[in-house]
Formats: C-alpha cells, structure tokens, sequence
C-alpha cells in the first residue's frame, strides 16, 4: 500500500461564504459600501427624478382657463360705481375684468351665485347664473339673458 492508496476519512466541511443565508460573507465580498447592512444604491436615472421637484395637480391646464364663482354682494359693492341710473347696468365678462373681479387674461366660465344682496337692477348677458340669483337680480329689477 502506497501513500496515496490511503482512504481518507471525509470530514463534511461547511462551506463558507457562499451566497443566502451561509457563510461569513454570503456573497457580498469583504470591504466597501455593497458588503454594508442598509446599504442603497440607487439607478442614475432615479437619482436624476428624485431631484426633480414635485408638485400637485395636472399641470397643463393654464390657470387663466378655471372656471370661477362671484357672490352678488361681491359683485354689487365693485359695481356700483359702474350703475348710471339710465336703466339697468349690462353686465358681462368684459365689465367684470374693468371692474378688477376677474383677471385681464381670463377666458374660463363666470357664475354668479345668490351670496349677499344686490340693489340695482343689472342685465346678465354671457354668464352662468344660479336659481338664488337669478330670484334676486329679477327682484332688484334686472334680467337674465
């Protein structure tokens, strides 16, 4: 019998540092911040979206085309000094972007709603009018077209 004839005892050897749960460093190598707990590294390309700022809303609609509310008793104290004491005031978008109630640029919808109380008659021509309002324009002498 010879050296290398010799059976050797086969001893199970657990092996180390192979990836998963086993091991010392299971697969994440030894130094550096990819072997760390907790470590983060990010894609280039989210790194560039998560500088962008965030903000709400859809962003395409330009902000003079939203639609807006005014309340009669709103309407009345910056119209007042529009009336003639000929008849009835006309009232439309025009006169509303003069008298400072809506922007220069504005080109949504106008409704009036029945808040407060108006005292002289106006003619409404081209805006949107609630039943309330409506009520209380027909009594202050005006109309509704």
């Amino acid at each position: 019998m010879q050296l290398h004839e010799i059976p050797s005892i086969k001893k199970k050897t657990q092996r180390i540092g192979r990836s998963g749960k086993r091991g010392s460093y299971s697969g994440r190598g030894v130094k550096g911040q990819k072997s760390r707990a907790g470590r983060r590294l990010y894609p280039a390309e989210r790194d560039l979206i998560m500088r962008l700022p965030k903000r709400r809303g859809f962003r395409n609609i330009p902000k003079t085309e939203k639609n807006t509310v005014l309340n009669l008793g709103d309407l009345s104290l910056k119209i007042k000094s529009f009336t003639r004491g000929k008849g009835p005031l006309s009232l439309n978008q025009e006169l509303l972007k003069v008298a400072g109630l809506v922007g220069k640029n504005f080109k949504g919808e106008i409704k009036l709603l029945g808040g407060g109380e108006i005292a002289f008659p106006v003619d409404v021509q081209g805006l949107k009018v609630s039943k309330s309002a409506k009520i209380k324009i027909e009594k202050a002498g005006g109309s509704v077209k």
